[in-house]
């Protein structure tokens, strides 16, 4: 077991719930993202989802799409992220996941991205443009490199095929709960509880909720339903504003015994 299925395997047994906070590398500048990561571990959370700024995002909403120029605008590469992980993971011990898209990969190098992260303590990648019908260019060298894919479904994903992208991983399954972007949401689609409720029933590895989550209360009520929740653009607003306390709050809600 890799560092990400150690993690949901020690919150199952102590019935604990999953809290991945993402944030952007290099929005603030990039020599910020050790001390994040490190904040993010002592606020207690499961495992940090490193975004790669791209110019072209398919899934970013506008507070992330923001955050994403900020980086750029900061000279942030994929390249210079993989080695500030490198220097973090000397000190941070929960999972890393890092979100990106294909073409940064393709202008890495795929062969030499998946060495150089695996290099640098990355235990999983999001590649949210990449179906499961052309993940083979990438999916066995992250599998020989113990790097897991985490894969994406969506309320809009056949039933049949959540069951079958389910199957491919070992890490967890990333349920988007809305139809569209991410971005902070004040009320959900009434199909969310069933939705989440049919992908538990067919997965066979842990399944995080994310996009739009941005309360206490919106997480308590759908991780009755799954095994955590993924918080993107709260985060990301509450780390350019300052607002630690604000942060620590929000994450402290995973602490509390699960009701399921």
């Amino acid at each position: 077991m890799n560092r990400i299925e150690k993690s949901f395997a020690v919150l199952k047994e102590n019935h604990k719930k999953a809290f991945v906070p993402y944030i952007m590398a290099g929005d603030g500048g990039l020599q910020t993202l050790g001390d994040k990561l490190a904040l993010l571990e002592k606020f207690g959370a499961t495992a940090v989802e490193v975004g790669v700024p791209f110019s072209d995002p398919v899934a970013d909403g506008p507070t992330i799409q923001r955050a994403g120029l900020r980086a750029l605008a900061n000279g942030t590469t994929l390249r210079g992220i993989v080695r500030e992980i490198e220097k973090a993971r000397k000190t941070i011990s929960i999972p890393i996941v890092l979100m990106t898209y294909l073409n940064p990969i393709y202008s890495y190098g795929i062969l030499e991205f998946v060495r150089d992260i695996q290099n640098a303590g990355v235990d999983g990648c999001i590649i949210p443009d990449l179906p499961i019908e052309e993940e083979a260019i990438i999916a066995p060298e992250l599998e020989k490199a113990e790097v897991e894919l985490i894969r994406l479904v969506t309320m809009t994903t056949p039933l049949d095929r959540i069951k079958s992208i389910s199957s491919k991983g070992k890490g967890f399954l990333y349920t988007v709960t809305v139809k569209g972007i991410t971005g902070v949401r004040n009320e959900y689609d009434a199909e969310l509880t069933n939705f989440l409720t049919s992908v538990k029933e067919v997965s066979n590895i842990p399944v995080m909720a994310g996009f739009g989550i941005s309360s206490k209360e919106q997480i308590r009520e759908i991780t009755n339903y799954c095994d955590g929740v993924i918080v993107g653009s709260k985060i990301v607003d509450l780390f350019e504003q300052g607002s630690l306390d604000e942060m620590e709050d929000l994450m402290s809600v995973i602490h509390q015994e699960s009701k399921v």
